[in-house]
């Protein structure tokens, strides 16, 4: 019986299984092929070499390889081995196993591509990714792993990083107005884990529900949900999101700065309406500042909503849009209460000490302001580009919201709103319409309208990418 693991080059887990060796491991190959454990590009082991791993004639391997090279799994080529073909996807499998069964000679075609995604797009939610600060961050890094002690990179405080959590309660006092301190900072992989943890621990508090804006984002609805919390839209009006009337539900998640997508600062007597309503009831603020360093048209951007009660409002920050979100950087600052409660669930267990300590030193460095100086330069410049792109091109839509993120609400004609995401695909554009982030329970008209992510394309597609904005444009 043929041993299932080849040791010899790459670990290979393979179980060669039905009558006949060669059959076996074929089908063993092409499963692992199909599933994506061998990825394409992926180097196998010589024959030899295979054969010896597994225990079986050097020609059984050599017949299953040339097997899969004729299917289109493989590629074989004169001093660069055996590889996993590229494009081989397990539609691909579907294909040759429809074949297969019409007659055992016909095999699917090699290398088949799979279907063009689109060649621009605008969906919100990403920064410039290829503006990241490589160079920065790598100092950093290496700045803060010369320093840091051994026991930073152990299982350390569920809170997060001392390091980190010091450099955070200084920039966000500074620059956000947040009333911080590096005990009540929790770390954690990201904003939705921020979120999840805090869902989890409104749950053990008793609550069934949570309130939410009628516009928002449906996969962090749909996170407190899984949690255990429905979710209640709030009214909304031609000045943003209405905050009289909360009353049953025990807990609020708003985007107080810069309402995502709609796009408007929470006005000032509806932020009082909500503090007064945190305080008679002993309810909850989650205040969701995403991208809050981001603000075009004054000098300072909108202060936090925390700094009017600190001890009734948690608030939830990211380095998603401001550096990138594949860094899963999230934190929160926490009334005196949670912060137990949530280090309890798993606080910053998830996110990686070594970012963690790179970011602390980001930030000390000086390195974070520069950069976002920069990136707000970039971003305010694409926007006013698009903003005169449509002023001449498309005088129909107009531009809602404050000058402020990495996103934009163009307003159209009503009724056209489908339509216009409908051409916009078919000029290769991926864009999202408003009613994509309209709560299933939100009441009144819908809008007809697109949000822009302005911040997603890289610079040297901007200009594509508002030319095919425009062509979509009524």
């Amino acid at each position: 019986m043929a041993k299932p693991w080849a040791t010899f080059g790459i670990d290979l887990h393979l179980e060669p299984a039905g009558p006949g060796l060669r059959r076996g491991l074929t089908e063993a190959l092409r499963e692992a092929v199909r599933t994506g454990r061998l990825a394409p590009g992926t180097r196998l082991p010589s024959s030899r070499a295979l054969a010896a791993d597994l225990g079986i004639a050097r020609n059984t391997v050599a017949d299953a390889y040339a097997d899969l090279v004729a299917e289109g799994w493989l590629t074989g080529r004169q001093g660069s081995g055996t590889r996993v073909a590229e494009g081989v996807t397990s539609a691909s499998f579907g294909q040759w196993r429809n074949a297969a069964s019409a007659t055992a000679r016909t095999l699917p075609p090699p290398h088949r591509r799979p279907a063009a995604g689109p060649a621009y797009s605008l969906i919100p939610g990403t920064p410039d990714l290829s503006s990241f600060p490589r160079t920065q961050w790598l100092t950093a890094a290496r700045r803060a792993l010369a320093a840091a002690p051994h026991d930073a990179l152990g299982y350390g405080d569920p809170r997060g990083r001392v390091e980190l959590r010091t450099a955070l309660a200084g920039y966000l006092s500074r620059a956000r107005g947040v009333r911080a301190h590096p005990d009540r900072i929790v770390v954690c992989a990201g904003l939705a884990d921020g979120l999840r943890l805090l869902a989890q621990a409104l749950r053990r508090r008793g609550l069934g529900t949570l309130a939410v804006e009628s516009y928002g984002l449906d996969v962090h609805r749909e996170l407190v949900e899984r949690e255990g919390l429905a979710t209640t839209p709030l009214p909304f009006d031609a000045d943003g999101t209405v905050t009289e009337g909360l009353a049953a539900e025990g807990a609020v998640l708003l985007t107080p700065a810069h309402q995502f997508p709609m796009g408007l600062a929470l006005r000032s007597d509806r932020r009082a309406s909500l503090v007064d309503w945190a305080r008679s009831t002993g309810g909850l603020i989650l205040e969701d500042d995403y991208d809050g360093e981001f603000r075009y048209d004054r000098r300072q951007p909108v202060g936090a909503l925390q700094v009017l009660d600190p001890e009734r409002v948690a608030y939830l920050g990211t380095a998603s849009k401001s550096l990138a979100p594949g860094l899963r950087l999230g934190w929160l600052v926490l009334p005196r209460p949670l912060v137990e409660e949530v280090t309890a669930l798993g606080g910053a267990r998830s996110a990686s000490a070594v970012e963690q300590l790179t970011l602390a030193e980001f930030i000390a460095s000086g390195a974070y302001d520069r950069h976002l100086r920069s990136a707000r330069l970039r971003y305010r410049r694409r926007r006013d580009a698009l903003v005169a792109a449509l002023a001449e091109r498309a005088p129909e839509v107009t531009v809602t919201g404050i000058a402020a993120g990495l996103h934009a609400v163009l307003r159209l004609p009503p009724g056209t709103e489908q339509s216009v995401v409908r051409a916009a695909a078919w000029h290769g554009l991926a864009v999202h319409g408003l009613s994509f982030h309209r709560h299933p329970d939100a009441t009144g008209d819908p809008l007809d309208a697109l949000v822009i992510g302005y911040g997603t394309p890289p610079d040297h597609a901007w200009a594509g990418t508002l030319d095919a904005l425009c062509a979509a444009l009524p």
